[in-house]
């Protein structure tokens, strides 16, 4: 405990004297961690978006105009023994003439002039959320477009593939640039630290002639990077918050709901203390390439 508190004394003082070079380090350690969680953020809110999605997904059973209520009814018993539809609607031509007018409002006097309804009747089927699911869609999809009576079948996987993929990318150009940015931050910090070791190089050098141990000789300058990276860290999250509460009401909550989404949230508390843990370890690293490479 002794050797801890001399370190952290000592590394307090050291990040004084040298604050301008200090500043550097940790404004470039913000930066990292800063872009890394904004990533992060934007990946979190897709997958809670793609998982929403995932379990709104819908099977939707197009029916010719000449179908049949036998037809119908065999094609909703195909839908219920499937085993991957959790519930189904059946939605008549003029339901889905409301529908259509309802939600696209301005095209209502257009849809009048062609004087009959050209919406078909149509059965939606929610799915069941769950592994395999796809794969037992595509099979159910591939007997009811069989079935007499079944104009077209659609399924929303294709859309949600594409989310999943567009996810992945964006998380993986995120910890990339991440990755980047923290190895500078780590030279920064080491630059900083050597910078403080050149400086005290005489008082050290007189520590290991009287067998001072390695713990107070470079202790010092491993805990100035853990300070630098801590408070980099520190930074980084209040930058993300005001960032995101700037955007909040005005972007991101119109965004929600454009996107059928119950909200846009910040990291959870685990995250953000990981951030500020990975932030001490960046400077850590930085802290012991100086103390051992002097």
């Amino acid at each position: 405990m002794r050797a801890l508190r001399y370190a952290i004394e000592e590394a307090a003082q050291s990040l004084w004297r040298g604050r301008q070079a200090s500043l550097l380090s940790t404004l470039t350690i913000a930066l990292a961690l800063f872009v890394l969680g904004g990533f992060l953020v934007v990946t979190a809110n897709l997958d809670r978006l793609g998982s929403e999605w995932s379990r709104a997904a819908e099977l939707s059973v197009y029916l010719k105009d000449e179908a049949t209520p036998a037809e119908r009814r065999a094609i909703e018993g195909t839908l219920a023994s499937s085993g991957v539809v959790a519930t189904s609607e059946y939605v008549s031509k003029s339901d889905a003439l409301a529908r259509f007018k309802q939600t696209f409002s301005d095209l209502s006097n257009a849809l009048d002039t062609l004087g009959g309804n050209p919406l078909p009747a149509s059965i939606e089927a929610r799915l069941r959320p769950g592994p395999g699911t796809s794969d037992a869609v595509d099979a159910l999809a591939a007997r009811l477009q069989q079935l007499p009576g079944v104009a077209d079948v659609r399924f929303d996987r294709q859309w949600l593939a594409r989310l999943m993929s567009a996810i992945g990318l964006i998380r993986g150009v995120g910890l990339v640039l991440g990755a980047v940015l923290t190895i500078a931050a780590a030279l920064t910090v080491a630059n900083v630290v050597r910078l403080a070791l050149y400086a005290r190089r005489d008082e050290l050098e007189i520590m290991q002639l009287v067998g001072a141990p390695q713990a107070y000789i470079r202790g010092p300058f491993v805990m100035e990077g853990v300070l630098q990276g801590g408070a980099g860290a520190l930074v980084a999250l209040a930058a993300l918050g005001v960032a995101f509460l700037a955007l909040h009401g005005t972007y991101l909550v119109p965004l929600a709901s454009a996107m059928n989404i119950s909200s846009v949230a910040f990291l959870p508390l685990g995250i953000c203390m990981l951030l500020v843990v990975g932030g001490m370890a960046v400077g850590c690293l930085g802290g012991l390439v100086a103390a051992w490479n002097r």
